[in-house]
């Protein structure tokens, strides 16, 4: 086992530990009416795309690609959710950056920063372009409570699996390094395809619980996540205790 899958374990317990306690101390933090709801959407859409991400791409992908798409998503799902408009496109282009450079930094570790980089702002400005053209997490927004994706989202999963799966191919062209580049480049592709995909036919059903989760509720979520962050931490010690080899 590598020591940094073990460092990066132990990071994400101690990241679940600070969720749970602020949601202990949803009063402190202003009740229904402070920052805890934009927290809420954070980490729940943090966790759905990290666990996505890195199932079909990897711990690390996982956990940068995660984070990065679960912050900016919920930031502009917030404030869909007060009916305002949407950001402006330069609000929008740095949100696309943001999630550019994680999946880049994510796959600088296997292939290179060469790859990485170019990978980056292939798929930044492939972002920008969509949300010119009207594509954004925000369009169609609905909190129903129940799983929903209108012909423009489908539209949308559709060019986002071509637009990566392109992007990756472009890239190992550029780089000449990548093993098995069509394989690879397909797996980003319907990996960030079927990811999105889930995760936006979900957003009015996160949207609804973030919206009308009760105080009581939130106090069980984070007393959950904070024995579950209390479990990762642990991970060092019984790595440890049952001498499993760490490269």
């Amino acid at each position: 086992m590598d020591h940094h899958t073990v460092a990066a374990v132990s990071i994400a317990g101690t990241f679940l530990d600070v969720i749970g306690s602020l949601y202990l101390a949803y009063d402190l933090l202003g009740g229904q009416h402070g920052p805890l709801r934009l927290l809420t959407r954070a980490v729940t859409y943090s966790i759905v795309f990290g666990v996505g991400f890195g199932l079909g791409l990897g711990l690390w992908f996982g956990l940068a690609a995660g984070l990065a798409t679960g912050i900016t998503v919920a930031i502009e799902l917030h404030r869909a959710a007060r009916g305002l408009e949407h950001y402006s496109l330069g609000w929008e282009g740095l949100f696309s950056a943001v999630r550019g450079f994680a999946f880049g930094a994510a796959l600088a570790r296997n292939l290179g920063w060469g790859f990485a980089g170019a990978f980056a702002v292939l798929i930044t400005v492939g972002q920008v372009f969509g949300y010119w053209r009207g594509m954004y997490p925000a369009m169609d927004y609905a909190a129903t409570g129940r799983p929903r994706v209108s012909r423009r989202m489908a539209w949308g999963i559709v060019m986002r699996t071509v637009g990566y799966t392109a992007s990756a191919l472009l890239c190992s062209a550029l780089v000449q390094h990548v093993e098995h580049a069509w394989w690879f480049a397909i797996r980003v592709g319907l990996v960030t395809g079927v990811v999105t995909g889930i995760g936006g036919a979900i957003i009015p059903m996160i949207e609804y619980y973030a919206e009308n989760l009760p105080e009581r509720r939130m106090g069980a979520v984070g007393i959950g996540l904070i024995l579950c962050g209390f479990a990762l931490q642990s991970f060092q010690y019984w790595v440890v205790v049952l001498d499993v080899r760490v490269s």
